[in-house]
């Protein structure tokens, strides 16, 4: 999983860049409406199992700030994980920030239908909100809740690569299942989801990089590289193994 590291002067920051920049001006532009509209439209009809309004609601109260800074918290207390619960930390703050300022710029009012599903006992979170300028509570791309949780899953796979190197991956269901909630509880329209989760990742790549994550390997393997004046520079090749594939 050494591709979901990088930094701001590289190949995957360029195109993860160009890409939201380019979904963002399709959304600015309205080219995206017929299908966001279709999909809504879709989803609205479809509500109504009690299983699945609930798991979708329980999903997408999983990307509300408060539950994910406490779960960065928790993360951040273990000596072991500290250096993970940091960067999750960051990225919450970046990530939530960074959505805000993109909403201002598209000004893009999320979806008019609202979620007629199973009572939940909480009110649905709501998205970020882009305080910087008029119009804030409506305001929907990019996801918030799709950033955070694409940020989070890739943290948390790389970490876990060091044992799992092929299960980490299944992390990405969690994005993946937090884009379809928030579309599912009529907060966001696709394309909203889409912008985030490319947010997340583009964000995730280069904090990653910047707390030097890959370090928790060097200690793992080496028993304190670190204390003996290992590089601060990430390693590169196949063949040095300080982090999984």
């Amino acid at each position: 999983m050494r591709e979901w590291m990088f930094e701001i002067r590289s190949r995957p920051f360029v195109l993860l860049a160009v890409l939201l920049a380019a979904v963002s001006l399709a959304v600015y532009g309205g080219a995206t409406a017929p299908l966001d509209e279709a999909v809504q439209s879709a989803l609205y009809h479809a509500v109504g199992d009690p299983a699945l309004d609930g798991v979708m609601q329980y999903v997408t109260e999983a990307g509300d700030v408060f539950n994910m800074m406490v779960f960065a918290i928790v993360i951040l207390l273990i000596p072991r994980t500290r250096r993970i619960g940091i960067t999750i930390m960051i990225l919450i703050v970046i990530s939530t920030l960074l959505a805000g300022y993109v909403k201002c710029g598209v000004d893009r009012n999320g979806p008019e239908y609202e979620f007629e599903g199973v009572p939940f006992p909480v009110s649905i979170s709501r998205d970020t909100f882009a305080l910087f300028c008029e119009g804030s509570i409506a305001a929907s791309y990019p996801a918030g809740h799709a950033a955070r949780a694409m940020a989070l899953a890739a943290v948390l796979g790389y970490a876990l690569s060091g044992r799992f190197p092929r299960g980490a991956y299944l992390i990405l269901l969690y994005p993946a299942l937090m884009s379809v909630s928030r579309v599912y509880v009529m907060q966001h329209y696709l394309m909203d989801v889409v912008g985030g989760v490319i947010m997340g990742a583009m964000l995730a790549g280069v904090l990653m990089h910047k707390t030097k994550l890959y370090r928790m390997f060097e200690g793992k393997r080496s028993g304190g590289a670190d204390s003996r004046g290992g590089s601060d520079v990430a390693p590169s090749g196949p063949a040095r193994g300080d982090r999984p594939a």
